[in-house]
């Protein structure tokens, strides 16, 4: 029989007695019963406040770890953080104060900034004045001149004008219409850019592509006084339309997307040209874009590398350009599209006539920022938007075995180096980035040094100061561009002056496009050569003469 124990009474088999007294309660059982004890008034609360204790992730947490049972939230964090979250609700019932945001005036108008409603409704009166000067009160193209001048806007808008009204389709354009029309844009576009760009653009579009200058070209074309000579030869509009909008372009997109945005337009002189087309007769004087002379420079040289004129022109067909100045490597990149568009490049190895006023417009002026960026793409082998010094040997070894075939001591690779990093000073050591030959105002010789050896050398027949004078000349200097415009062109009217017939009856023979091109020059070089001498009047015309080299491919 066992013994029972001290202090414990024993109770009898099968036998149900009262109660045992409860033992000591231990401190982990103490604090569970107070979490028991206070678990019910909690979720009473949270039913109460459920839809706005949702809104507090840390608290909701907190909740479901008491839920839980769990005993490792303080009861003291929870009714602290309890009070705050509720001093928080009672502040967002209270109304709060004006923001100071609506005290700051707009300042970001992309459209332009609005104008009052009495202006525009000035604006449509004067319209429907001018209208009603014309019969049945429509508007034809030849009329539009005096509607765009009605409408306050330069007078070569007059062909996007009568197109956006739809007198493109009709041939003429009602006042109702046309109202409609000018009105929308006057409440949606409130400056010049928006408003040109709305007129040229396709609808659903906010961007301008190179198919909607057309128009507005072929009515520079067909009526601007100093192009009187041009319209007889139709076949030459597309070349001239398609020169224009490459050089509006290669300066005004600036982002190299092919969409012309009214941020760039806005940023650019393009509107100040259109407005001085009204102003200047003549249209040679207009340099940036509408020059025709720099047009009949760029389709010369283009011709002739043309040799199958197909108007297109392989890589071995722009290596001829200028004496094979540009490097075999160099012309490698620029066929491997890293500065043209479309796939026929890659495709069939060809580049057309509008990817070569780029490569021109860049070759001959490397100051430009877009020059600076087409052959910046083309030596960036990697495409890591850094030149790194490999890159740089990469296209300075050609350099060196040209010189070495014509017995010029080159100099060495890291002589060269040191040179180059002096005259860009690149921010960071090891490589030269965009930013780096922007800031540099010798880009050009940069540029030269390793892929164009002719200019390379005149170059180092100069002073690296005089190079840099003449970069900072002050004034109105001429563009390295519009220099080399004027010398070719001039000699273009040299060659063709000892190409016209000699007095001894001699009569030099010319194909159907050299004539051609010869009877589209621009009155300006319709001169006797030797009553006006240009800057190349001394030109020996017996040397032209006997060199048949020198004269166009017939």
């Amino acid at each position: 029989m066992e013994r029972a124990e001290p202090g414990r009474p024993d109770r009898p088999a099968g036998r149900r007695g009262p109660p045992e007294p409860p033992g000591p309660v231990q401190p982990r059982e103490r604090e569970r019963s107070a979490w028991t004890g206070l678990r019910r008034p909690v979720r009473a609360d949270m039913r109460l406040r459920e839809l706005s204790l949702r809104q507090d992730p840390d608290l909701r947490q907190e909740l479901a770890s008491l839920a839980r049972g769990c005993d490792f939230v303080l009861p003291s964090r929870f009714k602290k953080r309890l009070k705050a979250f509720q001093q928080v609700q009672a502040k967002k019932e209270q109304p709060l104060p004006p923001a100071a945001s609506q005290s700051i005036p707009a300042f970001y108008f992309p459209r332009g900034r609005p104008t009052d409603t009495l202006h525009v409704d000035a604006v449509i009166s004067k319209i429907e004045r001018t209208f009603a000067q014309f019969p049945h009160e429509r508007a034809t193209m030849d009329d539009m001149g005096r509607v765009a001048k009605a409408c306050g806007c330069p007078l070569y808008w007059k062909g996007p004008l009568f197109c956006s009204a739809g007198g493109e389709r009709t041939g003429s354009v009602s006042v109702h219409k046309f109202v409609a029309m000018w009105r929308k844009i006057l409440h949606n576009c409130h400056d010049d850019a928006a408003k040109f760009l709305h007129l040229l653009m396709n609808p659903g579009c906010n961007y301008l592509v190179q198919e909607d200058f057309v128009p507005f070209l072929q009515d520079v074309v067909n009526t601007h006084p100093g192009l009187a000579f041009l319209k007889e030869a139709s076949e030459f509009h597309s070349r001239y339309i398609t020169t224009v909008i490459q050089r509006i372009f290669y300066t005004v997109n600036r982002s190299w997307s092919g969409r012309i945005t009214c941020a760039e337009l806005r940023r650019s002189t393009f509107l100040q040209n259109v407005a001085l087309l009204e102003e200047e007769a003549d249209i040679n004087q207009l340099t940036e874009y509408f020059s025709y002379e720099h047009f009949y420079v760029i389709y010369c040289k283009f011709w002739e590398l043309d040799t199958d004129h197909d108007l297109l022109i392989d890589s071995q067909d722009l290596a001829r350009h200028n004496d094979h100045a540009v490097s075999t490597k160099m012309i490698e990149r620029i066929f491997s599209g890293a500065v043209t568009r479309g796939r026929k490049v890659q495709k069939e190895g060809k580049i057309s006539y509008a990817d070569f006023v780029w490569f021109l417009l860049s070759e001959e002026d490397k100051r430009t920022p877009t020059s600076i960026e087409y052959w910046f793409r083309c030596m960036d082998l990697d495409g890591d938007g850094a030149l790194s010094m490999f890159e740089l040997e990469y296209f300075y070894e050609e350099q060196c075995r040209r010189l070495d075939s014509m017995a010029i001591e080159a100099l060495p690779f890291e002589d060269c180096l040191c040179q180059m990093l002096d005259l860009v000073k690149p921010q960071s050591d090891g490589k030269i980035t965009l930013r780096d030959l922007k800031r540099c105002k010798l880009a050009n010789v940069f540029f030269d040094t390793f892929f164009n050896i002719e200019k390379y050398l005149d170059h180092e027949q100069k002073e690296q100061v005089s190079l840099l004078r003449d970069s900072e000349s002050e004034g109105p200097e001429l563009s390295d561009w519009e220099k080399y415009a004027a010398e070719e062109y001039d000699i273009l009217v040299a060659e063709e002056a000892a190409a016209e017939p000699w007095e001894d009856g001699y009569e030099a023979e010319l194909s159907p496009v050299e004539q051609k091109l010869s009877s589209l020059r621009s009155p300006l070089a319709q001169r006797p050569f030797f009553e006006a001498p240009s800057a190349l009047g001394a030109v020996d015309l017996y040397e032209y003469a006997c060199e048949d080299d020198d004269l166009p491919p017939s």
